[in-house]
């Protein structure tokens, strides 16, 4: 049964109560795991872990851009903090974590958000299948084992118990839907492969094995810092770059629900909610962190449309910190594990690959190329990054070359010139050469109606040209030219005559979102 739920929860939406708590505690399994492993990583207390999955799931949940969007801990925000734990401590860290929330509200504040428009379907393609490959990597860890201080493979009854729940897992998620969708498939995995280790007291990796769950609420905490120029030089750098990946990893997993769901999220708000969420994980002993894809996109298959499924798995993390460790710490791995490898099956855009030879080949390039550099370097950011400048550099090279001339000579012996395509900086060069200036008669038009003045390398070619006219003792007529360009162009006032009535009313370079 739906009803319709406060604004706090949602956004003009109907939300099915039972799959928003039922999501939320899958979600909340899911994740607990992760935030530990990515805290031990980094060198940080187990808890400060749980105390950042449990700030930033609530904060984002509540005051976040997109129901139903899953923020905590994540391993591609702790990454970038690593080398800071090492060299100046846990205090610093949390001062960065601060700074870099500084970064991300004044992103939102500024409406900066939208720039996420900029990234092209090759790139988030690659983007998506490239974390895929890494949620499903990350899983393999599980089938490893410390023996005196060094890392090895399972092997024998210890492989052959954990390979056998972990598929017990992945089946039942696989089956469980075509007998019910009333419960989330992964939540029942989760109880059934416990349930069994538990009756049967099979041996078997538990969370336990990984750290200690139980603790007291998050405490309040000012970072013991010197404050200064020369702390804000230690810090800086390590916020901007968390910020930064947080702000990308995080944009783009809701640009990615958006098309998931045929809604639409607010880039903008979910900035802010980020930031304030980390300011409030270096106040609460939290090490900070950003949307994870994967536990969104467990809790989109749970059937979680709205912002309670995030409030319910934040929650539940904060209950198990303070009183359901003993529970919690004895479910096997192996069943989380499952759970993880079916959403990197999920993740993967298996589409892609049926529709590879109807894509062109720079976008296939660029597709596979975000997906390489997101397995091999874990860097999100950079991923996106590289995908963007080299589509936009593709972009800008196939425009350049649209650029024509229809050339004639009418009966009063004036030269026109009627241009075709986009004039920017990269078909200047192509655009000069179309024009004879030595040979060309006294009266001289160029018709830009079938064009556009894309920016100031344009305006500035335009401007170069009617100089080499102007010096050659010959008039030209500009036509169809906008009033930014005149306005710009120094010698307009001495060698440009302007069809006022034609011209455009769009103006060069602006931004009109």
């Amino acid at each position: 049964m739906s009803f319709t739920l406060p604004h706090l929860f949602d956004l003009k939406a109907k939300v099915n109560y039972k799959n928003e708590i039922l999501a939320g505690l899958t979600v909340a399994m899911t994740m607990m795991p992760e935030s530990l492993s990515f805290a031990i990583l980094a060198g940080f207390p187990p808890l400060v872990g749980l105390y950042a999955a449990f700030i930033m799931g609530l904060v984002t949940s509540v005051l976040g851009g997109r129901p139903g969007l899953i923020s905590g801990g994540a391993g591609a925000t702790v990454v970038v903090l690593v080398a800071l734990m090492k060299s100046h401590g846990i205090e610093y860290v949390f001062a960065a974590v601060a700074l870099a929330g500084v970064i991300q509200i004044l992103v939102g504040v500024f409406k900066l958000g939208k720039f996420i428009r900029l990234v092209p379907q090759p790139v988030m393609y690659g983007f998506v299948n490239g974390l895929a490959v890494i949620i499903f990597t990350a899983q393999l860890e599980q089938f490893k084992t410390v023996v005196n201080g060094q890392v090895s493979w399972l092997v024998g009854t210890p492989l052959l118990i954990m390979a056998g729940l972990v598929a017990l897992t992945i089946a039942i998620v696989m089956v469980f839907p075509r007998i019910t969708k009333a419960v989330p498939p992964s939540l029942v995995a989760i109880i059934v492969v416990f349930i069994i280790v538990l009756v049967f007291n099979i041996p078997t990796k538990t969370v336990k094995d990984i750290a200690a769950v139980s603790g007291g609420f998050p405490p309040f905490h000012i970072p013991q810092i010197p404050f200064g120029i020369d702390t804000l030089k230690i810090i800086f750098p390590y916020s901007l770059i968390m910020a930064g990946v947080g702000l990308t990893e995080g944009l783009l997993t809701l640009n990615l629900v958006d098309e998931m769901t045929a809604t639409r999220g607010n880039s903008n708000r979910e900035c802010v909610a980020q930031g304030t969420a980390n300011i409030l994980n270096s106040f609460f002993f939290g090490m900070g962190g950003c949307p994870m894809i994967a536990q969104t996109l467990v809790n989109l298959s749970a059937g979680a449309r709205a912002r309670l499924s995030g409030i319910i798995a934040s929650l539940t993390i904060l209950l198990i910190i303070l009183f359901g460790a003993p529970v919690i710490e004895r479910v096997p791995m192996a069943a989380l594990t499952g759970v993880m490898i079916m959403v990197a099956i999920g993740t993967f855009e298996w589409a892609s690959f049926r529709i590879i030879n109807k894509m062109p080949r720079q976008d296939v390039f660029v597709g596979i190329l975000v997906a390489l550099i997101t397995v091999w370097l874990h860097n999100l950011a950079l991923a996106v990054l590289v995908g963007v400048i080299i589509s936009a550099l593709v972009f800008a090279w196939e425009s350049a070359k649209r650029i024509r001339a229809r050339k004639y000579t009418d009966a009063q012996g004036v030269k026109h010139y009627e241009i075709y395509g986009p004039l920017f900086f990269g078909s200047v060069t192509a655009f000069n050469e179309k024009f004879e200036v030595d040979t060309d008669p006294a009266e001289v038009v160029i018709d830009l109606k079938d064009s556009r003045v894309a920016d100031m390398s344009a305006i500035e070619a335009l401007n170069k040209l009617t100089e080499r006219y102007h010096k050659a003792g010959k008039t030209l007529h500009l036509k169809h030219l906008s009033a930014d360009c005149r306005q710009l162009l120094r010698n307009a006032n001495e060698v440009i005559e302007v069809n006022i009535l034609e011209d455009p009313d769009y103006r060069v370079a602006t931004d009109r979102s």
